[in-house]
């Protein structure tokens, strides 16, 4: 028999970026394991149809929301529909992200991958990694403070602990993310909140990357990773069902490793 400790039923979770990639791998999770779910993307190319289909699937309420969070107005109003069509929320989830491989300058002799960094690249990657985790947590914050309770799960990436050639914005922005972690944990542990996050390692997705991106992250697994092999999209939700649950009422401030040992 399962503890209860672990049963997230009835629960109400917001999920960032879940349109597609690891947003959706846990999404899927947690609407499965009995959660009523928000799922936010900026466009609307996937979450709807996602929504309905995991509804229909599981019985369970599952709300598309679209609109830009890493903006202040769209978080806050983000957040206020949750709670409208819900009347609360017991846990958010700041899966939302991207990459960008660039050098932050030209480098010598034309050994960049790319062109150097932009400043539109610049805002975009610090916001879409970082800016929306601190603007859906504040706009969530005075809901959870009033209840004493709520968690906050971070999805950083294993270079947040590592670093990664020409990822300078990328792992600046899930290095960042780590450390507001800690210090939120700190600021409103006294209130019976806890924040964590998760840094995944190669979790490619077939939708996002296409077949031979699929082809090349799993090759590179095969000669990086102890393990041998990419992570599954529902791995990560698979913990993040445990950090959503009272299972994990005595963790806060970490940043957990899901990596199949990329990053030893």
């Amino acid at each position: 028999m399962t503890p209860t400790e672990f049963d997230i039923a009835g629960k109400v979770v917001f999920v960032t970026g879940a349109g597609r990639g690891i947003g959706k791998g846990i999404a899927q999770v947690l609407v499965e394991a009995g959660a009523d779910v928000a799922i936010n993307a900026l466009t609307s190319n996937h979450v709807p149809g996602l929504a309905a289909e995991l509804g229909e699937s599981t019985g369970k309420t599952v709300l598309p929301i679209i609109g830009d969070v890493t903006k202040p107005d769209g978080a806050q109003r983000a957040v206020d529909e949750v709670l409208e069509k819900f009347g609360r929320i017991d846990v958010l989830v700041n899966a939302l992200g991207d990459s960008l491989k660039a050098p932050l300058v030209g480098l010598p002799g034309g050994e960049s991958a790319g062109d150097p960094i932009s400043d539109d690249d610049l805002n975009f990657i610090m916001d879409i990694n970082l800016t929306e985790a601190l603007l859906c947590t504040r706009a969530v914050g005075p809901h959870m403070l009033a209840r004493g309770s709520g968690k906050v799960i971070n999805i950083s990436s294993w270079t947040g602990l590592q670093g990664g050639g020409e990822m300078v914005l990328y792992t600046t922005a899930k290095t960042a993310l780590a450390g507001f972690t800690r210090a939120q944990a700190l600021e409103w542990a006294p209130h019976g909140i806890q924040v964590n996050c998760i840094a995944p390692g190669l979790f490619p997705d077939i939708v996002t990357g296409g077949p031979d991106r699929m082809r090349r992250s799993e090759e590179r697994a095969k000669r990086e990773v102890p393990l041998g092999r990419t992570g599954r999209l529902k791995e990560v939700g698979y913990l993040a069902l445990y950090l959503a649950s009272s299972a994990s009422d005595y963790m806060t401030g970490q940043m957990l490793m899901l990596d199949g040992g990329l990053s030893l």
